[in-house]
């Protein structure tokens, strides 16, 4: 059976995972549009000869862009949002218009242009701390920050949303880790190898810390997947997504063995011991989605990125990093 194609909107699609999926979109047959401020740089120019990509530089909040990027659509990958906990403390009142403000009205305005199909990227964070071993999807959600909870809340917007010929599906991601053409440098994975590879040396704070972690080709994998998937298997089910979880120290010494055994780890104490892990076997169980990358393959990625030259100024250009980044532009 040949693969289904679609005409598929991504939110955030010029941001750090958009910008490694938007070309595998385009690969497989779809048609794409991009809605995104581009604050991160011009990541799409490469494309722009294939008819099959529209680009509408606008705002989330807007209706007229929104209502623009939805037009001859049918289907909603939304990964828009103001991106971690630092970023979204800088301007809560900002921060909540975009991840949570602006969604219901998104939704709304997808059915209204005939979308069939929304997937929203919550995050795994909604969870909280939790003590278990294997945090699953039956656990109840305690989100610690406002970010977490607008994602939380979000989820349950399009829960009440969902109907008949609207299919809605959730992913709670594990941390991305990798090299994509709109890097960040600003997670976990990601900045132990920066550091490893520019100064040398990584910092752990603790190291007991368990983090989940998915490697950026893995979400691609699987945002091209939610596309493929009858709509009965997934209409309003929310999936765990992440590869295996490691403590902090283990994470530093998988990036040591990459970039160099001469590379330093040096442990300084911290008072923030919070460990984060989640269970990924439902999507497992029910889809038949694992993850095939690891952590090792994303430092590599990286290190083979920093060796091309793709990384300039990779300790202090703002471009690298969402909260240096929204300092400069003063985003409102």
């Amino acid at each position: 059976m040949s693969a289904r194609t679609w005409n598929v909107l991504v939110t955030g699609g010029a941001g750090y995972v958009g910008s490694a999926l938007i070309p595998k979109l385009l690969e497989a047959g779809h048609r794409v549009t991009v809605l995104d401020l581009y604050l991160y740089g011009d990541v799409h120019a490469p494309l722009r000869p294939n008819p099959k990509l529209i680009e509408v530089k606008g705002d989330l909040r807007d209706p007229e862009a929104v209502a623009q990027a939805l037009e001859g659509c049918d289907a909603v990958i939304h990964l828009a949002c103001i991106s971690n906990d630092p970023s979204f403390n800088l301007d809560p009142a900002l921060g909540r218009s975009i991840n949570f403000d602006s969604f219901r009205p998104l939704v709304r305005a997808a059915k209204k242009a005939g979308v069939t199909r929304f997937v929203y990227a919550s995050s795994s964070s909604v969870y909280g701390i939790k003590e278990e071993e294997n945090v699953s999807e039956d656990l109840p959600l305690e989100p610690l920050t406002d970010y977490s909870r607008f994602k939380m809340m979000c989820e349950q917007v399009l829960e009440e949303e969902r109907e008949s010929g609207f299919t809605t599906l959730t992913i709670r991601p594990a941390t991305v880790c990798g090299y994509a053409p709109r890097l960040r440098l600003d997670l976990s994975v990601n900045i132990l190898t920066n550091h490893a590879i520019n100064t040398g040396k990584i910092t752990v704070f603790g190291g007991s810390q368990k983090r989940p972690n998915i490697h950026i080709g893995d979400m691609v994998d699987l945002y091209l997947q939610t596309l493929q998937w009858d709509d009965a298997a997934i209409d309003g089910k929310i999936f765990n997504v992440g590869y295996e979880n490691h403590t902090i120290m283990e994470i530093a010494e998988m990036v040591r063995d990459v970039v160099g055994r001469n590379v330093a780890i040096e442990v300084t104490q911290t008072d923030d011991l919070r460990s984060y892990h989640i269970s990924s076997a439902r999507i497992a169980s029910e889809l038949g989605f694992r993850p095939k990358r690891t952590i090792a393959d994303a430092a590599r990625d990286l290190k083979a990125a920093f060796d091309a030259g793709l990384v300039p100024n990779s300790m202090t250009d703002p471009r690298w990093f969402n909260i240096k980044l929204m300092q400069r532009v003063g985003l409102s």
